[in-house]
């Protein structure tokens, strides 16, 4: 071979630098293809805020983008390390209902990708060691394509392509599209969490704002804590919403229940004292709860019905008024971080409103206490008192008619008038006594007592009975006496109301320091021709 002379061993094939050249030109058209479909992509994985939604176009934009025909997207909970959701394509209703349960991705090859979260590429999933195999009714797959979602740096997901179409395997280059799909999902998905999130906020402070406002508005003490059960179980989205509160033994009782259908035994049912769970709650520690039914903290019969769970504390300003039970059904979907923390802020909230409306309803009863003081101060600085003067007038004025021709008829007509006076301030006196008695509470007084009896007869008589004391009848009276005295004013109040034409009844109680006489008088008609019955009862003191 004389020099410059081409060698014939270095000079290019002309067939393989054909096909070299085929390849690259086949590579370049795949690539160009698969760039609108890309970028398509892109844009479809954008377009929503829901995120539930924006999941299910992540996984169907990746199995049409990479030509698989199944495709999955696992959500993970970095607490429980495990898929708590997934979203698939390709799969029809059936094939989904034929399944009896989806791979919560604890062991097999989804297990692998949680565990350690890089691109997974199988030319044969049934092959590899870390298969865990398939549950019945689960269609047959072979080649696996897997990449990591992550928003930021947290891992949020695991994206899923099974059986390359066409046959064969996933290449590098479905690899390399994933990546960047999975990359765009990330901005997407975080996006849609801070809308969900915000959305979420927002329904939980509304909530918050409207129970408030009802309590403020002045509802009873049950029906608030109903209010506060009610709108949390919505708002949660759980199968029940109960309220506990501490029992005199030491234990938690509920005594509010909201519920989908009929809450059933659930007011009434107690945490005995002692128990586990007890103690984080009387300590104004929440507690949340995997699995009700299976947990053994929770003792009560109730927890077989019910899965995920929080229990929040009712507290405010140290004061524990009670617990928000929030259980969903079995099997439910567990609480997120963020639930948690929403419920435990409407929890503190809903707790402020409960004490600021028991202040409010003491401040409203503690201005009617002193409207009732005003009035009985009237009544007896005023009334009585002119009563008294002119009781004394009549008395004077019949002494002085005694000698007069006709003083006896004088005489009886003041005595009436003075017995008329003297009754009218027993009635008074009565009435002032009743003032000042707490409206709701019950009587601790035996005049108290007395009062309360003729006031509920007074419902069935259609009057109020007169009542008259005398006597230092609270500082006589005491018990066994008290309820015999009672029990036969009620007697003789039930045969007065079934007596005919009964249009007035007089109650005397005259107490001394060595006897009680009860006298109960009524109009009503007895035997024929007769009206008027009266019932006396005499007990030694």
């Amino acid at each position: 071979m004389t020099q410059g002379e081409p060698d014939p061993a270095s000079a290019p094939d002309p067939a393989s630098a054909s096909a070299s050249a085929s390849a690259s030109a086949s590579e370049q058209e795949r690539e160009q293809a698969s760039l609108p479909l890309l970028l398509e992509a892109v844009l479809s994985v954008g377009s929503e805020l829901e995120l539930h939604a924006t999941l299910q176009h992540i996984v169907d934009s990746a199995a049409e983008l990479c030509s698989a025909r199944y495709g999955a997207l696992g959500v993970v909970d970095p607490e429980r390390v495990r898929l708590t959701d997934l979203f698939t394509a390709g799969m029809t209703g059936a094939e989904r209902a034929a399944i009896p349960r989806l791979p919560d991705g604890r062991s097999g090859l989804l297990g692998a990708l949680i565990n350690d979260p890089r691109p997974l590429v199988l030319d044969d999933l049934t092959r590899d060691p870390r298969a865990a195999g398939f549950p019945p009714g689960h269609p047959p797959m072979h080649s696996l394509l897997g990449v990591p979602i992550r928003v930021h740096t947290e891992v949020f997901g695991n994206l899923y392509l099974t059986e390359k179409r066409g046959g064969g395997s996933f290449t590098d280059e479905d690899l390399a599209l994933l990546r960047v799909l999975a990359s765009q999902a990330g901005i997407a998905i975080g996006n849609a969490r801070l809308y969900e999130t915000a959305r979420r906020r927002e329904r939980w402070i509304e909530g918050a704002a409207a129970v408030t406002t009802t309590l403020l508005a002045g509802s009873p003490a049950a029906d608030a804590l109903m209010c506060v059960a009610e709108r949390a179980r919505l708002l949660a989205d759980a199968a029940a919403g109960v309220v506990l509160q501490p029992t005199p033994e030491g234990g938690m009782e509920i005594v509010a229940a909201s519920a989908q259908g009929d809450p059933g035994d659930l007011v009434g049912t107690s945490i005995a004292p002692g128990s586990p769970v007890l103690e984080q709650l009387l300590g104004g520690e929440p507690v949340f709860i995997e699995d009700s039914a299976t947990d053994p903290r929770m003792t009560t019969h109730v927890r077989e019905r019910f899965g995920p769970s929080m229990m929040l504390p009712l507290q405010s300003g140290g004061q524990l008024i009670g617990t928000l039970a929030l259980p969903r059904a079995r099997g439910g979907r567990p609480y997120d971080a963020v639930e948690r923390l929403l419920a435990s802020q409407f929890a503190s909230q809903a707790a402020l409103a409960l004490v600021l409306a028991d202040a409010q309803h003491d401040r409203e009863q503690l201005a009617v206490y002193e409207d009732r003081d005003r009035i009985a101060r009237d009544l007896h600085d005023l009334v009585v008192q002119r009563l008294f003067a002119t009781e004394m007038m009549l008395e004077s004025t019949r002494r002085r008619s005694a000698n007069a021709p006709d003083g006896d008829t004088v005489g009886d007509e003041l005595g009436r008038a003075v017995d008329e006076l003297d009754s009218t301030i027993q009635e008074v006196r009565t009435a002032i006594f009743a003032l000042q008695q707490p409206p709701t509470d019950a009587p601790t007084t035996f005049r108290g007592r007395v009062l309360r009896e003729t006031g509920g007869a007074a419902v069935l008589l259609g009057f109020q009975p007169s009542v008259h004391f005398a006597g230092a009848v609270d500082a006589l009276v005491a018990e066994p006496v008290a309820g015999d005295l009672l029990a036969a004013l009620r007697g003789a109040l039930a045969a007065a109301h079934r007596r005919s034409e009964v249009t007035s009844i007089e109650v005397t109680v005259d107490a001394t320091p060595a006897r009680v006489v009860l006298t109960v008088t009524d109009d009503g008609r007895t035997p024929p021709g007769t009206r008027g019955t009266t019932i006396t009862w005499h007990s030694p003191l």
